[in-house]
């Protein structure tokens, strides 16, 4: 075996049949903003052998700060997270089979890029598309591993369906828009997504060798500038009544009906709005419309038009991110006027 791994094989309770093992698992990776630049960087190096990055979204220069991946020229660029961090992650090893996805994980594709793996790591930044993640994992049997950050504090769980409680067993129900900190209002330091995501990597390493006796039983917390640390027992917190894992009714995975859903984006003055039905946009034809009417800027990855004050970036899959704004209304309304229905 390659001496690349010859530290890892070291250690005894990887060694080296778990380094066989983790050459042949897959992982899926859900956000490739701060938490997943770290947990796709612990993949790839520990010799993983395929990592399927999902992300929505393109490097911003705010990114910089924490998404230790990616780099000005990114930003600059405008280019989209999964694609730049393929860039950088096959650099790394070229051993490791990495698949860039650029879309928004939706119930019209969760099961098509989740279910072929055998672990999936949450680095998003919304309960909702928690919620996705975990109703696909319990259908089909997947562990899975939960992870947030914000400000200073930090949480992981990992979740193994029928085993452990599953995030709906912990959360009932998601929490009311303004009731949590977000990047938005509490900002977030560099460290606490290191800290979290590579507790999150240390147990996706114990689930893909088989080391299960070892796994973390708690919903671990903390706070890293005042150094608090709590460990929330929660190895017995199924729950019978739960609908995913106790009645196995799926609700997120139920396509929304309604059209043109809108999403305020956590550390963004930016509304996403995501069509109702799988579509396919000629963004070579939409900019030659929309270029008498403001700036167009274009990469074989999007469409970004600018209409003072705002921005609107277009992606093939019909996403909208509408910058310069949150309100759910008027990103509506500029929609319309310049992408149409």
């Amino acid at each position: 075996m390659d001496t690349r791994y010859s530290r890892q094989i070291l250690f005894a309770p990887i060694g080296r049949s778990g380094q066989e093992k983790l050459g042949q698992s897959r992982v899926a990776i859900v956000g490739m903003g701060a938490l997943g630049t770290v947990l796709s960087n612990h993949m790839v190096r520990a010799g993983v052998g395929f990592v399927r990055l999902i992300d929505r979204d393109f490097v911003e220069p705010s990114n910089l700060q924490r998404q230790m991946l990616y780099d000005e020229s990114d930003a600059a660029e405008h280019l989209p997270k999964a694609i730049a961090a393929h860039a950088k992650l096959s650099k790394i090893n070229s051993q490791v089979s990495i698949e860039p996805i650029v879309a928004d994980l939706t119930a019209y594709n969760a099961e098509q890029y989740l279910t072929d793996v055998d672990l999936v790591l949450d680095a998003t930044d919304n309960f909702q598309v928690r919620y996705l993640v975990n109703d696909v994992c319990v259908k089909h049997g997947i562990p899975w591993v939960y992870g947030g950050a914000v400000s200073a504090t930090g949480t992981f769980t990992a979740i193994r369906p029928g085993t452990t409680p599953c995030l709906r067993c912990l959360f009932p129900e998601a929490p009311n828009p303004g009731e949590m900190a977000t990047c938005d209002t509490a900002g977030v330091i560099g460290p606490i997504i290191h800290i979290v995501a590579s507790y999150q990597a240390t147990e996706a390493f114990k689930l893909l060798v088989g080391a299960t006796d070892a796994l973390n039983p708690n919903l671990e917390h903390f706070e890293i500038w005042n150094n608090r640390h709590q460990q929330i027992k929660v190895a017995n917190g199924r729950r019978a009544d739960c609908p995913a894992c106790g009645h196995r009714e799926f609700a997120f995975l139920q396509p929304d009906t309604q059209e043109g859903q809108a999403v305020s984006l956590c550390g963004r003055d930016t509304v996403q709005i995501s069509p109702s039905a799988k579509v396919s946009l000629d963004l070579d034809a939409l900019a030659e419309r929309l270029a008498p009417l403001g700036q167009i800027e274009r990469n074989k990855f999007l469409l970004r038009f600018r209409v003072e004050p705002y921005t609107l970036v277009v992606f093939p899959d019909g996403r909208v991110l509408v910058q310069g704004t949150d309100d759910s209304s008027l990103a509506r309304t500029l929609h319309a006027k310049y992408i149409g229905a």
